[in-house]
């Protein structure tokens, strides 16, 4: 019984930090360039974002090599601000942008970042599979332009773009 547990955890720990066929995570990645703050411009929703507008992101690096995550995002329904503060770590190596996060103990997710701008202002993120999909800027808006060509780039990666969230977000 013992064996079979350990034997489920590691199927389910690995399928979570998987990436899709289609995903190929971007190459010549400079953590130091990537860290700060990044606003979320679009997503695929799902449980943990339900509802929730001016979602951000901070990553700052860890003494261990890793990066520290926080989430925020305000809730209309509740009248509040909620955070999660998570890390990530390399799957790979340090030059390829693709990672895994936790937020929930030992179980990670993959963080797979398969379309970034050469001065890091725009990055598109995939989880684990299509089912899991962002577009980050530093800046709370982005043009038709960028969000066209994630459009374009998420939809011949096989993401279903009809069901992208826009969110909101107050400019500062």
């Amino acid at each position: 019984m013992r064996l079979l547990v350990i034997s489920l955890m590691t199927v389910f720990l690995f399928a979570c930090t998987g990436k899709p066929e289609s995903v190929t995570p971007v190459k010549g990645f400079d953590v130091q360039q990537y860290l700060g703050k990044w606003y979320e411009i679009a997503r695929l929703d799902h449980g943990f974002e339900e509802g929730l507008s001016q979602v951000n992101a901070e990553y700052s690096l860890r003494d261990d090599g890793g990066i520290d995550v926080i989430n925020s995002g305000y809730s209309v329904e509740a009248n509040e601000w909620t955070q999660a503060e998570g890390k990530a770590f390399f799957v790979e190596t340090p030059d390829i942008g693709y990672l895994k996060v936790s937020f929930f103990g030992p179980f990670y997710g993959s963080y797979i970042i398969f379309g970034l701008d050469k001065n890091y202002q725009h990055a598109y993120i995939s989880g684990p599979n299509h089912d899991y999909l962002w577009l980050l800027s530093r800046t709370p808006t982005v043009s038709d332009e960028v969000k066209a060509d994630f459009i374009a780039k998420a939809k011949a990666a096989g993401f279903d773009t009809t069901n992208l969230i826009y969110v909101e977000q107050d400019a500062e």
